[in-house]
């Protein structure tokens, strides 16, 4: 047997935001179930580092969106990604796993594969809602896509391209009924408090500033209406944390009413009554708590054009996407305006369509629910040495 396969498993993964590091963070749990001397190296956030990853840089300099944004940082991303190829052409690591970022890590996978190092993306790009042709460049980078929907393993079996269902993790760590009441004990939040308001602006520091200031104006006008309502404003970095500090403290007249939360977006989402969310992943965790909500979205003029005329579906937002139909509003753009935006909300909180709504966030958490632990493991065995004969699977 050659040295590569008698040494502890080493894992190449990079993972490229917020919602990245949570994927990523399930997932060494999952291999470390079987492996318990696997080592996991490359690019991941807080819960990865907990995790017991080692960081060659920080996550952060990944978190980007959008044409013109990826421009102005490419050259940093281009170093980046060059020193990362040299780092696990000279280690070797038995598996390379690339966590969503695809504009980052599918070049990545496409090098090393090239080089005889298996890979594995986690997080099928959005093949089924914009840019479908990127499928033949999958099928280049990856020797299988670990995939997240149940609509997406058909489309690349159609095409050839070896891939494991493995459901979302946030379907099985979320429970079908949210424990509303105890998340606010859990946040010290009075009773008095109501409603209670989330604002999710975004994990990357771009997205918290085009759409901080908005989220604000918004929940201000809210408390003219309710002036007992109670903001819940969870940021996931240093750096969004410190840039929405600083606007509420001048762009807010009742800072008393907002509760700013470095990380919890979880017990945020489980605590509130309606979020105000931009659109991303957390869109899905509210979904699956079973909370109203508006999804929103703005950036640069030229991204958002570039972006628009290349999807495929009426929607961006992942509970309509996955509903088949338009359940929660989506205001975009030029339409999500302060008016709008506020409407949709009191239109929320007063849970109109409440029944149809909440039927449709039980049918998507039980359509992503699998055992993804399990999942993970057998898609990646054929990769891995054979675990210590003390190992065991640690399923929950």
């Amino acid at each position: 047997m050659s040295a590569v396969h008698e040494r502890p498993p080493l894992i190449g993964i990079v993972a490229g935001e917020a919602s990245g590091d949570l994927l990523g963070s399930g997932l060494i749990d999952a291999v470390r179930s079987r492996w318990s001397d696997a080592r996991f190296v490359g690019i991941g956030g807080p819960k990865m580092l907990a995790a017991g990853m080692d960081s060659l840089f920080p996550q952060e300099l990944l978190a980007v969106r959008g044409y013109v944004e990826v421009v102005r940082r490419l050259p940093a991303l281009l170093r980046i990604r060059r020193q990362l190829a040299a780092h696990f052409l000279q280690q070797c690591p038995h598996v390379f796993i690339g966590v969503d970022a695809p504009d980052f890590n599918l070049a990545l996978e496409r090098r090393l594969r090239t080089a005889g190092i298996p890979t594995i993306h986690y997080v099928s790009p959005s093949i089924w809602a914009w840019r479908g042709g990127r499928i033949r460049a999958i099928g280049r980078a990856a020797d299988r896509v670990l995939a997240l929907f149940p609509m997406e393993p058909p489309l690349y079996e159609a095409a050839g391209i070896p891939v494991s269902f493995v459901g979302h993790p946030l379907a099985a760590m979320l429970p079908m009924q949210p424990d509303t009441a105890g998340a606010r004990k859990s946040l010290r939040l009075p009773d008095s408090a109501g409603p209670v308001v989330a604002l999710l602006p975004g994990s990357r520091m771009a997205e918290v500033e085009h759409l901080g200031q908005l989220f604000l104006r918004v929940a201000e006008r809210l408390l003219a209406q309710h002036p007992k309502a109670l903001i819940l404003l969870p940021l996931a970095t240093p750096p969004t944390l410190a840039h929405m500090r600083r606007l509420l403290a001048t762009e807010v007249r009742h800072a008393e009413r907002f509760v700013v939360l470095s990380g919890h977006a979880h017990l945020a989402l489980e605590a509130c009554d309606a979020a105000l969310i931009a659109s991303g992943t957390a869109t899905l965790e509210a979904a699956l708590l079973k909370k109203p909500m508006v999804i929103t979205y703005r950036m640069p003029w030229l991204s958002y054009q570039l972006m628009r005329k290349r999807g495929y579906l009426p929607w961006v937002g992942l509970p309509n996407i996955l509903a088949g139909r338009s359940i929660v509003p989506e205001l975009l753009q030029d339409a999500a305006t302060e008016d709008a935006l506020l409407a949709a909300l009191i239109e929320q909180l007063e849970g109109r369509e409440a029944t149809v709504q909440q039927k449709a966030f039980a049918d998507i958490h039980r359509s992503l629910q699998a055992d993804t632990r399990g999942a993970i493991v057998a898609a990646l065995a054929p990769y891995l040495p054979k675990p210590l004969s003390g190992d065991v699977d640690r399923r929950r």
